[in-house]
Formats: structure tokens, C-alpha cells, sequence
């Protein structure tokens, strides 16, 4: 039987969910022995959320490897944050065999690859009349719709959310003197000229002819604020949900990987800043672990060489207000279970517009009137003109005449342009690649049997770990007891009164295993002392009849499990 051929996705384009749906599963049947795909749960309105489980299923099953996680598409409208797992993940079946990492990578740990964690957020994104929402469809906090001010969304129907302008000698804005496309804030004292009021493009309910507001979305939930560690109610963090993990889609991860203790290291994409966070969101850099900080400045330092990306401290650098600690995040892989996690903020406008050592939040804020000027010049160069569309004449519902235009933020801000998408995400795919294959990975050493008596013998089992890092990942991880030493196991045939054990335990616990990174340089004042500590032995004194056979395991959390068989003779 004809094996079904790869498929060649285009990434360029933004998938609705069913198409997704069908990709991954093309993905399955064109290659089975890497690629199982399954809906770890169900979101708010009923589509299922995919994960894709790569790894060679010859050699070695899924949960008995190290893993890795990446995500993306938590926020609604971060469409291109699922573009960048889908091309890891068609990288990964089309490198397997051809390329010596990723062969050596599928041969040797688990992918877990969840290109879409809000389907139902993507899909408003994605509709012919888009809404730009933050995460999920589910109202909250409240279930009623509002009874005035303005609701935002596209009015005119041209697939994009956009800007109202309309004069008022009270506005905040005027034209630009260099180029009146573009609109500039009025100067302290300044009075005498042209001004306008923005709004964003909608519709308003109750309109009174003089005041109005702009209404929050009633779907209010941020997804990336209900996860346990550092959760907040409403009214210190807005959309956080009413409890922890009480949105399906949350849920759903954090039960997932709690299920999947081999997950070691993992990355969720976002958009937009072109930047890699890493943590804590919670405590500065001082208050962290100091193993813990080095380990993350490697690796960051290698997503730095890697990507083109500048990597930065959540805390330290990338606050949506100097006085604000955001809870209730993904950063949980870290506070919570330890484990390795990033974000990556893919695309920046501003890089591709040749605007240097912008502060990436602070910029959203107040910013020269150059930096517009050269992304005009990018909008007009680069993208035919449609990251700024001109302002053009519309008869408002409400408000009467109006201009409609401005940036397109969804589909040149939020992410990038189409011919960009595919560029942005191939930075990544070399860096998660070599995080993975950093990943602590349990390996057999050697079983020895000796014989101590005509029915009596010792057996022992030694294993170490291969990987870079040690088998617990962090010391944040030993910290929280999330993880155990090494598990050994002799397993004794049920009810068989020939087999006894004489000396050890059936299950020992051994010691946490190290990895091969160094812990100092080569002319550093001590020495390591632990030179073997990635190696562990354990031990059993058996009374058996000679040829017996015994299955002996040795499993830790994060580096993943091996299987053995020993003959008493």
C-alpha cells in the first residue's frame, strides 16, 4: 500500500481550523511511525485542540523519552505564533533521516507540538468580519452584552479592523507636517491648528451626540493569565477567569503536561515584538535560583545567536506597566514544575522598518514621529501600501461622516505580512532543536549477574544520562519536589514461589542524575568533585533457579525510561 505523500502547507496563509485539523492528521497518515496526532481536550465551543506527538516509535515509545513542548495561538489573533509549530513541525518529518539533528532528535526524545491553543479565538480572527479578541469566546466577566458606547469591529466590511477619524478642535491627533497620512499627537501648549478625534472602527449603542467610551470586549478572558502560578482575580489582573484552569483550553495544557512529567523544556509563541522572553514574570533576576539564571542565559544566548532575536527578562524588561507583576501565565512550566520555558514574541514591524534600540513596550507608548515615518515608508515599500491604508470617506451609522484607515494591525502588525510569515518563523527551528537535544536522557550502561550459589544471585543495573542537562532540569524543580531521583525496578514473576528477593528493594530510589554541562571552566580554583555524578547503580540479591529470566527498569521524570532483560546463568 502506497503511503500517502508529505504535505506541502503553505505559510504564507492562516489556516481555519478545519483545515488545520485536516493538515495534521495528512501529517499522521504520511508519516505513522512519527507523526500521532490526538485532541487533548475540547474548547469553550466544542473544537477540539490538536497535539501532534513526534518521535520515532522504533525506538522507543513517546512517554519514555524526554520531552519538549511548544505551543502557540493562545491569543486569539496571534495567527502567526501557529505558523511557526506548524513549520517546526514539517521541518522535523522532512529533515527525519536527512539531517543528523533532527534524526538524532526524533531517534531520541518526544515533540509535543500544539500548533493552536484558542481555536475559538482564531476562527473570530479568521472570519470574513473579523473581531480582534483577546483569547476565548466565552463572555467574561459578565454574560451581557453592552448597553451603550462603542462595540469594535469591522463596519464597513472590508476584512480589516481599523481607525475613525473625525475633526474635533478638541482632538488629540493632527496630520503629520511630512506626510498628512499619518496622524501625530498634538504638542503640550500646542493650540490653532487642524485636529482630529480617533476611535477605533465600530459601532455605537445609545449614542448621545456628544460623549461615548469604548467598550471592553465582552469577551474578556486572557487565557495566558489562568494558569495556576501567581493567579489573580479580576480585579488585580483582568481576564484571569474566575479560578485557576477554569478555561478549558488551560485546563487542558496544564493537565497535559502534569500527565507528561518527561516534558523538560518547552516554548509558547505570541506575536509581536521580535523578542524571547524568558523568566521569571514574577521576580526580578536577583531572586532567582542562580544555577537556575545561568542555565537560562546559555540558552538564551544560543536563541540569541540562532534567531536574530534578543532575548530579555520579563521582569526587568518587558512590563506592560513599571508597577504591574503579571500572574497567572504559561511562565507556570518554570514557578510551578521547574521546567525550561520561554516565550517568543515573533515579528517586529519596527525591526523591519530599520527603527534601532526601540523599548519594546515603552514604544507603544510615545515614540519619535520619525519611527512612523519610516514605517510608512516600510507600508509603501515593502507591503504595497496596506500596512497604512489611506483614509477614505464612510457614512457611519451613528456618527455620520467619517474617515476610516490607518495601521492594519491585525495583518501587518499582530503578524506579519504574508510574504514575511514563513521568513519569521524559520528563525526558530535550529534553536527549539537544540534545546531539545540538551534534555537530560537516561541510557543503559551495563547489567552484570553473579552468581553467589548454586540459586542465589546479585544483579545489578547501571545507567547515566546522556544529556546536557542534569535529569531534573532546574534546582527550581528540586526545589518544588516535582521531581524524584532515578527509579529502578526488578520485576518478579507474580505468584512464582522460585524467584525471592534476598537483598534490595523491588523499587529503589536512586540519586538525581547530572549531566555532561560542565560546572566550571577547566582552570577554575576547585575541581569538580561529582566526576561521575551522572552515573547511578542499583543492586538486588535474588534466589531463582539458573536461567531465569528478570525485566529490570530504570526510569527519572525528565530523562525518560530504559528497559532491560537479565538470564540467571
Amino acid at each position: 500500500m502506497t503511503r500517502p505523500a508529505t504535505p506541502i502547507p503553505r505559510f504564507d496563509t492562516f489556516p481555519r481550523h478545519e483545515a488545520l485539523t485536516r493538515l495534521l492528521f495528512d501529517y499522521a497518515d504520511a508519516h505513522p511511525d512519527l507523526v500521532e496526532v490526538s485532541s487533548i481536550g475540547k474548547s469553550h465551543e466544542g473544537r477540539d485542540i490538536w497535539v501532534a506527538t513526534l518521535t520515532n516509535r522504533a525506538t522507543g515509545a513517546a512517554p519514555d523519552k524526554p520531552a519538549f513542548w511548544a505551543d502557540g495561538n493562545i491569543h486569539a489573533a496571534e495567527l502567526t505564533a501557529c505558523i511557526a509549530v506548524l513549520l517546526y513541525l514539517h521541518r522535523l518529518v522532512t529533515g527525519y533521516g536527512s539531517d543528523a539533528a533532527i534524526t538524532q532528535l526524533l531517534d531520541t526524545r518526544t515533540l509535543y507540538l500544539c500548533p493552536r491553543l484558542c481555536p475559538d479565538g482564531a476562527e473570530l480572527a479568521l472570519a470574513d468580519r473579523p473581531r480582534h479578541i483577546r483569547s476565548s469566546t466565552r463572555h467574561w466577566p459578565f454574560d451581557e452584552e453592552p448597553v451603550d458606547g462603542l462595540t469594535v469591529e469591522d463596519i464597513d466590511g472590508d476584512g480589516r479592523v481599523l481607525t475613525m477619524r473625525i475633526p474635533d478642535p478638541h482632538g488629540t491627533y493632527k496630520k503629520c507636517p511630512q506626510d498628512p497620512r499619518l496622524m501625530v499627537p498634538r504638542e503640550p501648549g500646542e493650540f490653532g491648528g487642524e485636529y482630529y478625534r480617533l476611535l477605533p472602527e465600530g459601532t455605537l449603542k445609545d449614542w448621545n451626540g456628544l460623549t461615548t467610551r469604548v467598550n471592553r470586549d465582552v469577551e474578556g478572558l486572557d487565557l495566558n493569565r489562568n494558569f495556576p502560578s501567581h493567579w489573580r482575580q479580576e480585579y488585580e489582573q483582568v481576564g484571569a477567569g474566575p479560578y485557576p484552569t477554569s478555561e478549558p483550553e488551560v485546563r487542558a495544557m496544564v493537565d497535559f503536561v502534569v500527565a507528561h512529567p518527561n516534558i523538560g523544556a518547552a516554548v509558547s509563541f505570541h506575536t509581536h515584538s521580535g523578542v524571547i522572553l524568558r523568566p521569571m514574570g514574577t521576580q526580578s533576576d536577583d531572586d532567582m535560583i542562580p544555577e537556575d539564571l545561568w542555565s537560562y542565559k546559555r540558552f538564551s544566548a544560543l536563541g540569541e545567536k540562532l534567531t536574530g532575536y534578543p532575548v530579555v527578562s520579563i521582569w526587568h524588561d518587558f512590563k506592560y506597566h513599571p508597577k504591574e507583576t503579571i500572574g497567572g501565565t504559561q511562565d507556570w512550566l518554570y514557578e510551578h514544575l521547574g521546567a525550561l520555558f520561554w516565550v517568543v514574541e515573533l515579528w517586529s514591524p519596527n525591526q523591519a522598518a530599520d527603527i534601532k534600540d526601540y523599548k519594546w513596550i515603552d514604544w507603544f507608548r510615545e515614540h519619535p514621529v520619525e519611527d512612523d515615518l519610516k514605517l510608512l515608508k516600510w507600508s509603501d515599500e515593502q507591503c504595497d501600501g496596506r500596512a497604512h491604508v489611506d483614509w477614505r470617506p464612510f457614512r457611519h451609522p451613528q456618527l455620520g461622516p467619517v474617515e476610516i484607515g490607518g495601521w492594519d494591525k491585525l495583518n501587518y502588525w499582530r503578524n506579519p505580512p504574508p510574504a514575511l510569515r514563513e521568513r519569521e518563523a524559520a528563525r526558530f527551528p535550529a534553536w527549539l532543536t537544540q534545546v531539545a537535544l540538551s534534555l537530560p536522557r537516561l541510557e543503559l550502561l551495563r547489567t552484570e549477574v553473579r552468581a553467589l550459589g548454586p540459586d542465589t544471585w546479585r544483579v545489578r543495573m547501571a545507567v547515566a544520562n546522556s544529556g546536557w542537562l542534569p535529569a531534573y532540569v532546574t534546582q527550581r524543580a528540586l526545589q518544588r519536589k516535582v521531581v524524584r531521583g532515578v527509579m529502578f525496578e526488578i520485576h518478579l514473576p507474580d505468584g512464582d514461589g522460585a524467584v525471592t528477593l534476598l537483598a534490595g528493594k523491588q523499587r529503589i530510589e536512586g540519586p538525581q542524575l547530572e549531566g555532561h554541562a560542565p560546572k566550571a571552566s577547566q582552570i577554575a580554583f576547585l575541581p569538580n568533585r561529582e566526576v561521575t555524578g551522572d552515573r547511578a547503580v542499583a543492586e538486588w540479591v535474588v534466589r531463582a533457579p539458573a536461567g531465569t529470566r528478570l525485566a529490570l527498569t530504570a526510569r527519572a521524570d525528565r530523562a525518560g525510561a530504559v528497559r532491560t532483560e537479565v538470564s540467571l546463568d
